[in-house]
């Protein structure tokens, strides 16, 4: 089988290196009950293929090892209990497996807790290869989509989408999104001008903030590692932003937070420069901000978001495509931070 193969655990910064394309990789198995096997036709890139070639601190890994979180394919066999009608249906995943919840007698009431999840493409092998196996619960139809186009919308567009419905963004309120070209950042832009949000974006650089505003974001600010939150102050009248959506960290954090207006909500759902952050609680008491985490979505929500790639409301932001031969160069891209939107493996 065909497939693009972390060989070892990597280095930080050189991830790229320990990528090798190979012919004749082991095959999945045959997909279990409730599951389908998928032969792939894209493949996209996100951060989690640069930690899972370094390793992920609290999983045991081992290697070589298949890394991809999105992908799409059409779907070839099915396992027990899923009707036949799957096979043939071009799909994408939503990569976050849910863990059913424990069942402890001193449990308490479990209202508030958030799901866990499992990743394919990081707990188990990704999509990163000739045919990938998911449940069918975490696939949807996206009929005669593109399929690099799809490959490249699944994981940062429902990352995006639950980070906006848990702020409980309303049409027109201004938002910030941080670190702008990343995937989960052009995709959030594409919700938010889909919904009639102002918006403001920062980059560390001009050409990303100029991409940008061709997207629709209303304004751009330079990130040269300084306090830019006057910047967006004064670009909504200083009344701040209802909304900032993060996935950088710790170099952004508390502009984020000087940045909101009374009552605005910060949302993170990753920190690729840092976790540990300086913060300013006389700042979020004062007021009264909410700081909220988010991790990728459920499939009902994964739903709605293909429903909007299906329908052409929204569409991926695509950096560049590149044969799955020449993997190695894609990794070495994300790796650089050169992309705008994502880089996407093509399988034909």
């Amino acid at each position: 089988m065909k497939a693009v193969v972390l060989e070892k655990q990597g280095k930080p910064g050189a991830v790229a290196e320990i990528v090798a394309a190979h012919d004749d990789f082991d095959a999945p198995a045959e997909p279990g009950p409730g599951e389908a096997q998928v032969r792939t036709e894209a493949s996209a890139l996100n951060h989690m293929d640069l930690w899972v070639g370094m390793g992920v601190p609290g999983l045991d890994l081992t290697y070589p090892r298949v890394s991809g979180c999105d992908g799409c394919g059409v779907v070839e066999a099915v396992g027990e209990g899923v009707d036949a009608s799957w096979i043939g249906q071009r799909v994408i995943m939503n990569a976050a497996v849910e863990v059913p919840p424990r069942a402890q007698p001193t449990d308490p009431p479990g209202a508030t807790l958030a799901p866990e999840y499992e990743l394919i493409g990081e707990h188990h092998f990704g999509a990163h290869r000739e045919w990938f196996t998911a449940p069918v619960a975490n696939l949807r139809p996206v009929g005669e989509v593109d399929p690099r186009q799809a490959a490249a919308f699944g994981l940062v567009t429902l990352t995006a989408w639950g980070m906006i419905r848990k702020a409980g963004l309303h049409p027109g309120q201004r938002v910030l999104i941080t670190g702008v070209g990343g995937g989960v950042a052009t995709a959030a832009l594409s919700i938010c001008v889909w919904m009639g949000c102002p918006v403001v974006v920062t980059s560390r650089h001009e050409w990303k903030l100029e991409k940008a505003k061709e997207l629709g974001a209303e304004e751009g600010v330079l990130d040269t590692g300084e306090d830019w939150s006057q910047q967006v102050r004064a670009w909504s009248h200083k009344r701040g932003v209802d909304l900032a959506i993060d996935s950088v960290g710790k170099p952004t954090h508390l502009s984020c937070l000087k940045s909101l207006a009374r009552g605005g909500a910060f949302v993170t759902c990753g920190t690729t420069a840092g976790p540990k952050a300086e913060t300013d609680l006389a700042r979020v008491f004062w007021n009264q901000l909410r700081i909220l985490g988010s991790t990728m979505g459920s499939n009902e929500e994964f739903g709605e978001v293909v429903s909007l790639l299906r329908s052409g409301a929204l569409e991926p932001v695509i950096d560049s495509v590149h044969p799955w031969r020449e993997a190695r160069a894609a990794w070495a891209r994300l790796e650089d931070a050169d992309q705008f939107g994502k880089i996407v493996l093509d399988w034909s």
